[in-house]
C-alpha cells in the first residue's frame, strides 16, 4: 500500500524497523524542503509578512494533529520527543503531588511513560505501582490496572499500544477505571498511532503523547492535552516566554520547517483508510506469526487477541544482536535488545540481551514478510 510515495523504500531492504520509526512521505519531505525554500521562513510572532506565515503554520500544525488525535488545537503542543515532553510533563505535575499520593505505570510500557514518572515521584515523595501485564499472552486488560489503583492514585501512565510486542491495552476500561478513583490519564501513543486511529475526546483521555517520526513524519514530540490541564499547570519557562498555553509548554523556538512536514504528514495519515491499513497489517502480522510459530529454533513472546502489527522473538543459539546481524546480512532491517521496553525485558527475564523486534506498516508487503521467514528459517 502506498509504497511509490516513500522514496527510502527504493534501495531493495527489508524494512521492518518501522517501530523504532518509520520512512517519511513525499509529502513531508517536499513541505519542509518547500519551507525552507520559501521566503516565509522566519520567527514567529512578528509583525511582518513573514513572521504572520510562520504563525499560520504553527496554528495549522496544531489544528491538523488536533484533527488526526481527536483533540483541539488549544491542546496541542510540540517538543523535540515524547520522551522530552513526558519528562516536563511529568516533573510539572509531581509538583502538585503530595506523600500519599501515588502513581500507576506498567510493565508494557516504553521507558519514556514509566522513567519519568518514577523520577517525579522520587523527588515528590510519592509512590509508583506497577500494573502487570497477563502471564501467558502479556494482554493489559482494565482489571490489571485495576488492581492496583487506589483513591490515592493520582495519574495513570499508560501504552496505547506496546512497542514490543504489539498488545494493544483496553484503554476504554483503563481510562474510565481511573476516572472512577478520580486519577488522570496519560497515554503513549507513540506505537499506536500509525496503526489506529485515537479519539482523545470520545475515550475521555486526558493527555495523549506521541511522535510524528513513527507516522511517517520529522522528528517532533506532540502533546494532545485537554487545553484547560495545559492552563491548570504551570512549567518552568523563560520570563519573556509566553504565559499562555500551549506555548508555555514549548521550550525555545520551534523548528518551523519540521512542523510544515508534521503537518503534511498528519495530512497524510487523516487521508488514509486505517481500516484497510489495520487488515493489510493484520494479514502481514498474522503471516509472520505463523510461519515464525511452526520454527522449532523460534521464541515468540506475546499473544495477544489484539496488538499492533509488531511481534518479538529469540532464534536458539544465538543473541537478538546476533540474529540481527544475520538478518542485516539479507538486507532486512530489525531491531534487537530491549528498544526502551525496559520493564518488560526485566518482566520476561530477558536481559541484557533482550529480543529481536520486527514490525509492519502500511508499506510493507508480503514479500517481506516472506523474507523475514525464509532468512529466519536459514538460522535454525
Amino acid at each position: 500500500m502506498n509504497r511509490d510515495r516513500f522514496p527510502a523504500l527504493h534501495d531493495g531492504w527489508a524494512r521492518l524497523d518501522g517501530p523504532a520509526g518509520s520512512q517519511v512521505v513525499d509529502s513531508a519531505i517536499e513541505a519542509m524542503a518547500g519551507w525552507m525554500r520559501s521566503s516565509g521562513s522566519a520567527n514567529h510572532g512578528g509583525v511582518f509578512k513573514a513572521a504572520h506565515e510562520t504563525d499560520e503554520l504553527v496554528e495549522g500544525t496544531r489544528a491538523a494533529c488536533a484533527a488526526l488525535l481527536g483533540g483541539e488545537p488549544a491542546g496541542i503542543a510540540f517538543g523535540p520527543s515524547f520522551t522530552a515532553l513526558t519528562m516536563r510533563f511529568a516533573a510539572t505535575v509531581a509538583r502538585e503531588l503530595k506523600p500519599g499520593d501515588e502513581i500507576v505505570c506498567t510493565r508494557l510500557d516504553h521507558d519514556s511513560n514509566v522513567r519519568p514518572w518514577v523520577i517525579a515521584a522520587e523527588r515528590a515523595g510519592v509512590k509508583v505501582r506497577f500494573a502487570e501485564p497477563e502471564p501467558d499472552t502479556l494482554e493489559l486488560p482494565a482489571s490489571a490496572v485495576e488492581a492496583v489503583l487506589s483513591e490515592r492514585t493520582r495519574w495513570v501512565a499508560v501504552t496505547a499500544a506496546s512497542n514490543a510486542i504489539g498488545t494493544v491495552p483496553d484503554l476504554p476500561g483503563i481510562v474510565a477505571a481511573a476516572h472512577r478513583v478520580g486519577a488522570r490519564v496519560y497515554v503513549d501513543a507513540v506505537h499506536a498511532t500509525p496503526h489506529r486511529r485515537h479519539d482523545v475526546a470520545a475515550l475521555d483521555i486526558d493527555v495523549l503523547g506521541c511522535s510524528a517520526y513513527k507516522w511517517f513524519g520529522p522528528h517532533i514530540g506532540v502533546l494532545c492535552a485537554r487545553p484547560e490541564i495545559l492552563s491548570e499547570y504551570r512549567p518552568d519557562k523563560l520570563n519573556p516566554s509566553p504565559d499562555e498555553a500551549p506555548d508555555r509548554w514549548e521550550l525555545g523556538t520551534l523548528p518551523f520547517e519540521a512542523l510544515a512536514g508534521v503537518r503534511a504528514a498528519a495530512g497524510y495519515m487523516l487521508e488514509l483508510d486505517l481500516e484497510a491499513v489495520r487488515a493489510h497489517e493484520d494479514a502481514l502480522l498474522a503471516a509472520a506469526l505463523d510461519g515464525l510459530g511452526s520454527m522449532d529454533h523460534v521464541t515468540l513472546y506475546g499473544a495477544a487477541a489484539d496488538r499492533a502489527p509488531t511481534l518479538m522473538f529469540n532464534v536458539a543459539g544465538r543473541s537478538s544482536a546476533e540474529t540481527a546481524r544475520a538478518l542485516a546480512e539479507r538486507e532486512i532491517a530489525v531491531w534487537d535488545g530491549n528498544y526502551y521496553a525496559w520493564e518488560l525485558e526485566r518482566h520476561l527475564g530477558l536481559a541484557p540481551h533482550g529480543a529481536v523486534r520486527a514490525g509492519f506498516l502500511h508499506y510493507n508487503d508480503a514479500a517481506d514478510a516472506e523474507r523475514l521467514l525464509a532468512a529466519v528459517a536459514e538460522l535454525g
